[in-house]
């Protein structure tokens, strides 16, 4: 049986990057930096002002209250055009640049204006309520390193530096289908006796759009060889990966195990894991291939484990795994010792302590618990029972990446 950060090493050592391509901003979320990007000029490109009040001399403003004169109104988005002189300051909207001469602002609830002078009511420092210009980022700096992957917040600042288009690793096309001849669809009404419906599709389809990837679904293939066997060979003739779920156990009617022997170049392994025992991995050519087990609570955790980061990896990714944190059982648990069980977990954190309950049944099938989780708690090999109060580790699967390749394997 093989230990899960052998497995990992192997497919992600298999793991190639995509393609380049240049993306336009609005198409980058979640993609990949495929190189650094280093700031164009300054944000704030002016100095400006952080509130709405009056730009002026902080000298000025000693011994407040204080009298001054009104000489210019400097809405946001135009430009003063006289300069702040001893006794004199201009009336300034948020964002707006500071005029020649100001070196403080202050706030217009600490003044009351009177005609063509203002009161000011409290006094200053230098630099108060100011932003000086590249006072969040200079020109010419690294912004964000290649393998950095985007959000909406890397998005944001992309666009204050005026990069409408990023170079980044490509999106990857990702196949996903079902096996089984027990397997329908959502939209399948009354359930004929043996049937269940798929929930493993519309769950793998999910977790990719989250990842960034295009998921490509090919449906339901029932248990007929030459149609999985056309379909696989389909799959990975028309994209980057292709995630199957079912079949590939030992027993019998395991056709996806029989098939993919035949097409080569597939492995299949017992990963040391609970749930999550049974996985094929392997090329189909040049393609990636991923075997999950059917049960879709173990369809979730080798999807985790083994296929994110393997995507992540091709998607040119430097963080391929969730963040772990030392936390606390609320209640006991007893699992298997043989192997590395992840148990479905809700956690808070209060008083300093993440706490950890169980959030459900703890069945592969029991996709409800899993729904309900916000982190596996991670029960170590040669381990088959935990007391509440008991120290483990949680991996919070709902947070982004933050452990890289070598942190984790080495």
């Amino acid at each position: 049986m093989k230990q899960l950060p052998d497995a990992q090493r192997q497919v992600l050592a298999a793991m190639r990057p995509l393609p380049e391509a240049d993306a336009p901003l609005a198409e980058a979320a979640g993609l990949a930096l495929a190189a650094p990007v280093r700031a164009p000029h300054d944000v704030p490109p002016f100095a400006n002002s952080a509130m709405d009040g009056f730009a002026l001399r902080a000298a000025d403003t000693a011994g407040a209250p204080v009298s001054l004169e009104v000489i210019e109104d400097v809405p946001a988005g135009s430009v003063p055009a006289k300069k702040v002189t001893t006794g004199t300051a201009v009336k300034i909207m948020t964002g707006a640049p500071l005029p020649a001469g100001a070196d403080a602002v202050v706030m217009v609830e600490d003044t009351e204006q009177q005609g063509d002078r203002v009161l000011v009511h409290v006094a200053v420092e230098p630099g108060s309520h100011l932003r000086a210009a590249g006072g969040d980022i200079e020109a010419g700096v690294s912004v964000f390193g290649a393998g950095e992957r985007l959000d909406a917040r890397h998005l944001g600042v992309l666009a204050t530096l005026g990069i409408s288009r990023i170079r980044v690793r490509r999106r990857p096309r990702v196949v996903v289908l079902s096996t089984g001849d027990e397997v329908v669809t959502a939209e399948t009404g009354a359930l004929a006796p043996g049937q269940i419906r798929d929930a493993n599709r519309p769950m793998l389809v999910g977790l990719l759009e989250e990842l960034g990837a295009e998921p490509v679904d090919m449906g339901i293939v029932p248990d007929d060889e030459e149609r999985l066997r056309s379909s696989l060979q389909e799959a990975a003739a028309a994209c980057d990966a292709v995630i199957s779920s079912g079949g590939v156990s030992v027993g019998e009617y395991d056709l996806v195990r029989r098939v993919l022997g035949e097409l080569g170049g597939v492995e299949f392994w017992q990963v040391a894991i609970q749930p999550g025992r049974p996985f094929a991995f392997g090329f189909l050519g040049d393609t990636p291939l991923f075997g999950l087990p059917g049960n879709p609570v173990s369809v979730t955790v080798t999807f985790e484990q083994l296929v994110r980061p393997a995507l992540l990896r091709r998607m040119g990714a430097r963080r391929l795994f969730r963040p772990r944190v030392l936390g606390r059982l609320a209640e006991a648990v007893g699992t298997e010792a043989e192997r590395l069980v992840f148990v479905r977990v809700n956690t808070v954190y209060r008083d300093g302590v993440w706490t950890a309950s169980l959030s459900g049944g703890q069945g592969s099938n029991v996709l409800s618990a899993l729904a309900r989780a916000n982190a596996f708690a991670l029960v170590p090999v040669g381990t088959d029972h935990l007391v509440a109060g008991s120290d483990v580790e949680l991996e919070m699967f709902r947070w982004p990446e933050e452990r890289t390749f070598e942190e984790v394997l080495g």
